[in-house]
């Protein structure tokens, strides 16, 4: 009896022991749910960081300041309240939301040390900015409808580009997008992440995420990458149509001056669009050359390109509309 109750004493005390043991070792302790992450930002020269916020500062404010004084001129100029001027506007709005989502994350970790980021504001940020940058590039292919109709088909353009098209086209350009980008973040999230909780990167992209995961990552980033190819580039298909078109129609006209006013009226919506496909390509190709290259200057390419694009938008239409010009002119004399 007494063997059997030492025996069984020694028998719990080993158990104890591997039970204690166990959940104190770091591979439990990797798998335990993770609540928030940390952004470190050019982990290879960070001395960057201190350099940078003074442009990307500079480069935000005049972002957020053309896109207001855009959005204020056309509501307060009723000349202004046009479906083209309308299509200008939602393109302003998504601007400002994806450097709002983007830039003063970047900059409270440059100024303030400011690193983590709690786990749903991450995959709150990656579904706003991969949803965002689609709905800019399907804003950027309703524009290009609505200067073909206006070039190929002046006679019917007040009859098919109306307030009514302005408002479905809005509402085609948020549910297309919204619809087909949120996988990506819910897909992240249901992820188990046992490789730490620091990211190397400066946002919480889907790739730099999904890296920390310890399950099966490949249906996530095909999801993505068939997502995002198929919805960009069906835009720029159709934006490469609408010029097409519109090249050939402005050919035809034989009046003295004509066709190099109807150019005229595509030239800011054609400069957009081949500085955001330009920003667009360089950052894929140094994506796809990552082990050519230092890793970060993707990092630094992908912050850019949520801060010039919408700098650049509301100057180049400013500069090159005289409507626009004329009205920002009348709303600073108001002031």
């Amino acid at each position: 009896m007494l063997m059997y109750f030492v025996l069984h004493f020694k028998g719990l005390w080993i158990f104890n022991l591997y039970r204690a043991l166990y959940m104190a070792s770091p591979s439990n302790y990797s798998t335990a749910p993770v609540s928030e992450f940390l952004l470190i930002c050019f982990p290879n020269y960070q001395s960057w960081q201190h350099w940078l916020s003074l442009p990307l500062s500079l480069l935000f404010l005049l972002a957020m300041g053309a896109n207001a004084t855009l959005l204020l001129t056309i509501q307060l100029e009723a000349s202004l309240h046009e479906p083209m001027y309308y299509l200008l506007s939602l393109l302003s709005l998504l601007d400002i939301v994806l450097c709002l989502t983007v830039i003063p994350k970047v900059l409270a970790i440059f100024w303030f040390d400011l690193r983590s980021i709690s786990f749903s504001a991450c995959f709150l940020q990656m579904f706003i900015m991969n949803c965002f940058l689609a709905m800019e590039s399907c804003t950027f292919m309703v524009m290009a409808y609505d200067r073909y109709v206006a070039i190929c088909h002046p006679l019917r353009y007040p009859s098919i580009i109306t307030d009514r098209f302005v408002v479905r086209a809005t509402i085609f350009v948020v549910a297309r997008n919204g619809l087909f980008f949120l996988p990506v973040p819910v897909l992240s999230s249901r992820l188990r992440y046992c490789a730490g909780n620091i990211i190397k990167n400066c946002i919480c992209t889907n790739l730099s995420v999904s890296k920390l995961s310890c399950d099966d990552i490949t249906f996530n980033r095909l999801y993505q990458f068939v997502a995002g190819w198929t919805l960009l580039g069906s835009d720029l298909i159709l934006i490469v149509l609408s010029y097409s078109f519109i090249l050939k129609a402005v050919l035809r006209i034989k009046a003295e001056g004509a066709a190099a006013k109807a150019l005229s009226t595509c030239g800011s919506h054609f400069i957009l669009i081949l500085f955001f496909s330009t920003v667009l390509l360089v950052l894929v190709i140094t994506n796809l050359a990552r082990k050519r290259i230092p890793p970060d200057v993707p990092i630094l390419l992908n912050i850019l390109h949520h801060l010039i694009p919408p700098a650049l938008n509301p100057i180049v239409y400013g500069v090159r509309t005289k409507e626009i010009k004329q009205g920002i002119q009348k709303l600073l004399r108001r002031l």
